[in-house]
């Protein structure tokens, strides 16, 4: 049993999580890093404070109650605390057990709670389920359906509505191929991870992902029986979910075959880089062969004599990208080589957009209210192109350009190299 080195008590909820906390030296570095306590100044919506309240409940001093529920859903898991910690507090894990707790102690209530829960343990995780229920939304968004019932939608549902993207037409929603020869002489092979969203609403840069690693002289195969990573699943709490999820995708892929488990999502590739956190033993050789697609392109080199891509380019790092793997440098390297495309910077690259996953659904107010910082930062540019690595940032993005009125178009930057390289085969 786990007892506290300052009284020898026993501890009890949290317990698992409490050596960890021991680690923060209370120094706040992570104050200026965390979108929340930015918003709000309080010290219980930082990590800081959030952690003194982990620890508090392990030592059974604060009761795992309405304080501690609501801190650990205010807060997004950008994780821009551990990029600042300089002690090295893996707030990212505290953080996933904290809700695994509050969710065992089914302390979460309310209709956005329920349709999270059903959504990411009987929906999302099964293709062909999300497939049709897809489906369903674009025939209900293209009979103009959707905009008829919205109005007899409770409150909560008719805010989650107005966060719903535009359905992709069919035609960019295929499965992508099971093997992708190289082009031209071949620099090695590379197994891609499809996902869940992915396929569904960006199957575009799927397709482009492989089509440039193709052209990068990569030989590209796509396992079958892969699936969801359980990013989302963990970041809600639901920890045997994940395992689960993060176990058939391990088994699914054979390190040894490949040179590298190609990822173009960062919330994927976060927890695919992580999984053998959860499945120790199980998930080592497959958790070191995943690299994000901009670090094995810029690894690699892109095409000679790619065709102009004209116009300006902000990139705005994910967060599970810079902070959870740390990888900045390469996508932006990437962007530099293509012809005709200006990288210009903004004030906020590093700074959470505020989708989180789900978080723009379940926390709209305060989603809304890091967005905005972050189109202030991009309206100050005013970009061709806003560039970022990841789904949720994506679909939030493309919210803040219509919102604030942005002329920009919102891409992953493998859709712009893909671009360059049509326009070389053009010519």
């Amino acid at each position: 049993m786990t007892t506290s080195p300052e009284n020898g008590t026993p501890l009890g909820v949290l317990a698992a999580a409490y050596e960890s906390t021991l680690d923060c030296v209370h120094c706040g570095l992570c104050l200026t890093a965390c979108p929340t306590y930015r918003e709000t100044g309080r010290e219980t919506s930082s990590p800081r404070g959030r952690i003194y309240l982990m620890r508090g409940v392990a030592e059974g001093r604060i009761p795992l109650g309405e304080t501690i529920v609501e801190e650990a859903a205010l807060c997004l898991g950008c994780r821009a605390c551990e990029t600042a910690c300089p002690a090295g507090v893996p707030y990212g894990a505290l953080l996933e057990e904290t809700r695994a707790a509050v969710a065992d102690a089914d302390l979460r209530t309310g209709i956005a709670a329920r349709i999270e829960r059903s959504a990411l343990a009987d929906l999302v995780p099964h293709p062909r389920r999300l497939h049709w229920a897809v489906n369903l939304l674009a025939g209900a968004q293209r009979l103009g359906l959707d905009r008829l019932v919205r109005p007899l939608m409770p409150q909560r549902l008719r805010e989650m509505h107005a966060l719903l993207p535009q359905i992709p037409p069919s035609s960019e929603r295929g499965r992508l191929p099971a093997f992708t020869p190289a082009e031209g002489p071949t620099r090695g092979r590379v197994a891609v991870f499809e996902g869940c969203i992915m396929p569904e609403m960006f199957g575009r840069v799927n397709a482009a992902t492989v089509r440039v690693l193709a052209a990068s002289g990569f030989d590209v195969v796509v396992p079958q029986g892969q699936g969801c990573c359980g990013a989302l699943q963990a970041h809600s709490g639901d920890a045997t979910t994940a395992r689960a999820l993060a176990s058939r995708n391990v088994a699914a892929f054979d390190p040894a075959d490949v040179d590298a488990i190609v990822v173009n999502s960062a919330g994927c590739g976060a927890a695919m880089r992580e999984a053998d956190h959860v499945l120790p033993g199980e998930a080592d050789d497959f958790a070191r062969k995943v690299r994000d697609v901009s670090e094995v392109l810029a690894e690699a080199g892109l095409p000679r004599d790619l065709g102009r891509v004209e116009g300006t380019v902000c990139y705005d790092d994910p967060c599970h990208l810079i902070h959870a793997q740390g990888v900045s440098l390469p996508p932006r390297a990437l962007l530099e080589a293509i012809p005709g495309l200006t990288l210009v910077a903004h004030d906020d690259p590093g700074g959470c957009c505020g989708a989180a996953g789900i978080y723009n659904l379940t926390q709209p107010e305060m989603s809304a209210r890091i967005l905005a910082r972050k189109m202030d930062a991009l309206s100050a540019v005013a970009p061709d192109f806003i560039a970022s690595g990841n789904p949720g940032c994506l679909m939030q993005l493309s919210t803040g350009v219509a919102v604030h009125g942005l002329q920009a178009e919102v891409v992953h930057p493998v859709e712009l190299i893909d671009r360059a390289i049509a326009a070389r085969s053009a010519n």
